[in-house]
């Protein structure tokens, strides 16, 4: 069953989108090295200083195959759309509560 990753860190939410408006083929390279490795979705989010990756990954062992390829490119393009310190990286996975909405459930 696939699993659930998010990456939080400190940011300005707008920098973050600025930045990808003017550098999409650079957030396309990236995206294109993810699905090389196997993501199955993938969402930027942000609020309140904050920026947050959501990501779909068949499991862990395949985000981190990708965040070790892509680690300098990754950090340089998070620095540039203006995160600050170190990510909070976890993975999460579904639990069976049979109250499922949304999603195809």
């Amino acid at each position: 069953m696939s699993v659930i990753m998010t990456l939080q860190v400190k940011g300005d939410p707008k920098q973050m989108e600025d930045h990808a408006a003017n550098n999409q083929d650079g957030m396309r390279a990236i995206l294109e090295k993810a699905r090389e490795h196997g993501v199955i979705a993938h969402r930027f989010y942000g609020g309140d200083g904050q920026i947050m990756v959501i990501d779909e990954w068949p499991d862990p062992e395949s985000f981190q195959r990708f965040f070790e390829d892509q680690r300098s490119q990754i950090e340089a393009m998070m620095q540039a759309a203006g995160a600050e310190g170190e990510p909070t990286i976890n993975f999460w996975h579904k639990l069976d509560t049979h109250d499922e909405v949304g999603w195809e459930s």
